[in-house]
């Protein structure tokens, strides 16, 4: 027993030299280190903890993917601790991920220690011609940069923002953007080039104005108050998500605040959209037209009503009218989805021959609340 105990020589060791020696190994055999012992098990996977100024975080994590190798991806740390801030208490969880994908995340520094405040981010590209140039004559970046294509951004603050802006503007390859619960975030300006494909915005409650400063923009998901949108160029999403199920988040909204966003989403083919959506913003400025408009390339529909009692589907059959290639549909009924009281469209209004012929499945998505199932009864 003490002659095996004696020979143990990687026992004896620190983790982070463990660490580096299983950097040296190939991916697979990195991940079979796992099976050794339990205290193997996550060495692979060990974050880098570093500590710095609030203002070198964005050296600092540009320094963590500069060591990132696509071919051996498991060499270097793929997941970033980092402080910062005073006392070192607030914390960035940083880790790249397979297909450039990179996750910034600072929901878990101490946030009681700071009120929570209002404040503006800008994300704004700052447009290199080397490097397009770059990319252009050899179809992709050098093998050994890890370039971002996906980011992810989770609970920005108001005393990171300025640092996150900075980072971002690196950014020259990326294509997807998920932003999430972002407390204190209330107006967002995103200027990218025309690489950004699509755009997430997830719980950011506080959010009132959003200026969009892309032309190429295929899908675009938003669940929360709905905010000002102003699409500074015309694109044409494929996807939209428009979960505004909570209400407008400022007062004395319009249809007219609505038209640009119409817009873009009139040749969606997947569309998520509110009842209170349809009556109040999109069907007073449709109205006039009536068969002149149409959704005419929506196939896949996700409706989000509010009834609390019995089930009215006047609105939905109109907007379905207005849909001549619908082939899956599906209903939410949430009774605490918002409402407003306006002159909403009977279906019998819509002037429209819609047969429904290639609608293949409807599904209740049911919403269990207080009062039980809401069943959602439909006379097409």
């Amino acid at each position: 027993m003490m002659e095996e105990k004696r020979d143990d020589l990687f026992g004896r060791l620190p983790n982070e030299i463990i660490c580096h020696i299983i950097s040296f190994l190939p991916s697979e055999s990195a991940l079979e280190t796992s099976l050794i012992s339990s205290r193997w098990r996550g060495l692979w996977n060990t974050s880098l903890v570093q500590r710095v100024a609030i203002d070198e975080v964005p050296d600092a994590v540009s320094e963590f993917i500069s060591h990132f190798d696509k071919l051996n991806p498991l060499r270097h740390p793929r997941r970033l601790k980092l402080y910062f801030g005073e006392g070192s208490d607030d914390l960035l969880l940083a880790s790249t991920a397979a297909n450039n994908k990179l996750h910034l995340d600072f929901s878990t520094g101490k946030k009681e220690e700071y009120p929570l405040r209002h404040f503006d981010l800008q994300l704004q590209l700052k447009y290199d011609q080397n490097v397009q140039n770059l990319l252009v004559a050899h179809h992709q970046p050098c093998p050994s940069t890890f370039y971002v294509k996906t980011l992810f951004l989770k609970s920005v603050n108001n005393v990171i923002n300025e640092a996150v802006s900075s980072m971002f503007s690196s950014l020259q390859f990326l294509e997807h953007l998920k932003i999430i619960e972002c407390d204190g975030l209330q107006s967002l300006h995103i200027e990218t080039s025309p690489k950004l494909l699509s755009l997430t915005i997830l719980d950011c409650q506080l959010l009132n104005s959003l200026h969009l400063g892309t032309s190429k923009l295929q899908s675009f998901h938003y669940r929360g108050f709905l905010p000002r949108i102003w699409p500074e160029h015309h694109f044409n999403l494929a996807d939209a998500m428009l979960d505004f199920r909570l209400g407008p988040s400022y007062t004395g909204f319009s249809s007219s605040d609505f038209d640009p966003l119409l817009l873009t989403i009139k040749n969606a083919q997947v569309l998520t959209v509110c009842r209170w959506t349809f009556q109040t913003l999109i069907w007073p400025t449709i109205s006039p037209l009536q068969a002149k408009f149409m959704f005419y390339k929506v196939k896949e529909l996700w409706w989000i009503d509010n009834e609390e009692e019995c089930y009215n589907s006047d609105a939905l059959i109109s907007f379905l009218k207005l849909c001549p290639v619908l082939e899956r549909l599906f209903v939410t009924n949430d009774p605490e989805s918002y409402c407003i009281t306006s002159r909403a469209p009977t279906s019998k209004i819509v002037k429209s021959h819609t047969k429904f012929g290639r609608l293949e499945v409807i599904k209740m998505v049911e919403h269990v609340n207080d009062l039980g199932t809401q069943h959602v009864h439909m006379g097409l």
